[in-house]
């Protein structure tokens, strides 16, 4: 039962921080992320990363994925794909560049600041997707190039995190866990996004529409949920993140004539428990270990996980015609780190190449980055011309 009461606890105060958030003219997602660091390892220490606030949260980054993807327009989104690679491809190679070049100054090995480069090349782009949903940004042609650029850029991070296992492989050291070969994790992704158009066009509709006539309360509320876990259960078994495999659910739901009543029902159920978990939990990662004797380089790299995004997918839009303003919007939206640098921090990690202070410093870094996204997108998302949302005719 005590997680009722660490539950409990989180509903309060995140929603007392939204409320205050919102007062002071800053995205409600601030307040939760602060209500996480406050609580966690970093200060009071009242709750740790358990397995049920990791259920939770990953629930929670599911439903909001999936939301994303309910209120997002496919043609806009195929519309913008071109330059959402373009984009994903340049905040890509700045980040390696320029946080590896970094952490070799630094005096890493070159494997080692690689890896470095590797572990933040990846954007989490589900706290973007929430504040361009509080500002209505995410049907607009910069929210979809966003978007697209988030999936291609955690294909991507894929790629990369294969590659660097089998160059640890190459040099002797081992990584936990069995990794199959890059052309295997890349066939398997290819039948994902096979899969997925499939879903779209016909068994998502089908699925949907069978579910109306079933004699059971909120049927069709349960199906989406049942498309939304499944995409992102898949997803994740092809080595992409389940928030991918959301998004893409969302997508196909939409395309259906039950996208308002879903909204409705929905919504509702994330924010009432699932997504201020979520929120809550990329607090609870910070912890300040060995902070005041590597507070140089956490301030450096923290500069440049912010700067080599905004400048590299910045410049990869204004290279596919966006304006100067849009692209600062573009560019702040892919700043976010999450699962996937947790996740190849790890990996460095458990083969020795991050020692337990490093380690410690690279997540308060993507905790950091984190935190600073959201502010970043909302004061640049204020300098967008105010005019109605593109869409396609």
């Amino acid at each position: 039962m005590t997680f009722l009461g660490v539950l409990c606890l989180i509903l309060v105060l995140t929603t007392l921080a939204g409320h205050l958030a919102n007062r002071l003219g800053v995205p409600a997602v601030i307040g939760e992320l602060v209500v996480g660091i406050i609580l966690g390892p970093a200060m009071l220490n009242w709750i740790q990363l358990n397995s049920l606030v990791s259920l939770f949260a990953n629930i929670g980054v599911v439903i909001l994925m999936f939301l994303g993807g309910l209120e997002s327009n496919l043609q806009l989104l195929m519309k913008y794909l071109r330059p959402a690679i373009i984009v994903a491809t340049s905040g890509v190679i700045f980040p390696v560049v320029l946080m590896g070049a970094a952490a070799w100054w630094w005096g890493f090995s070159p494997l080692e600041a690689l890896f470095i480069g590797v572990i933040f090349s990846a954007t989490s782009v589900s706290i973007s997707v929430a504040v361009l949903k509080e500002y209505h940004a995410l049907t607009s042609r910069e929210g979809a190039t966003i978007l697209g650029a988030a999936v291609a850029d955690d294909i991507i991070g894929v790629v990369l995190l294969s590659l660097m296992i089998s160059l640890l492989a190459s040099q002797g050291i081992q990584t936990a866990g069995h990794h199959p070969a890059l052309a295997i994790v890349l066939l398997e992704q290819v039948a994902f996004f096979g899969g997925t158009y499939i879903l779209v066009k016909w068994l998502a509709p089908y699925l949907m529409h069978l579910s109306e006539r079933l004699v059971m309360a909120s049927s069709v509320t349960i199906m989406s949920m049942v498309i939304c876990l499944g995409m992102a259960w898949i997803a994740d078994l092809v080595g992409l993140s389940g928030a991918i495999g959301a998004f893409f659910a969302g997508i196909a739901v939409a395309h259906t004539p039950y996208r308002a009543v879903l909204a409705d029902h929905v919504e509702p159920l994330g924010n009432a428990i699932f997504i201020p978990v979520f929120f809550v939990s990329v607090g609870l990662n910070m912890t300040l270990d060995h902070f005041a004797e590597n507070l140089g380089l956490i301030l450096i790299l923290t500069l440049l996980a912010c700067l080599s995004k905004l400048v590299g997918c910045g410049l990869g839009a204004r290279l596919s015609g966006f304006t100067g303003t849009s692209s600062t919007v573009i560019g702040t939206g892919m700043i976010a780190r999450g699962e996937m640098g947790l996740i190849t921090a790890q990996i460095g990690h458990q083969a020795g190449l991050l020692q337990g202070s490093d380690y410690s410093a690279m997540i308060l870094v993507i905790i950091l980055a984190t935190v600073l996204a959201p502010l970043l997108l909302k004061q640049t998302l204020k300098r967008l011309p105010q005019k109605p949302l593109q869409s396609i005719n």
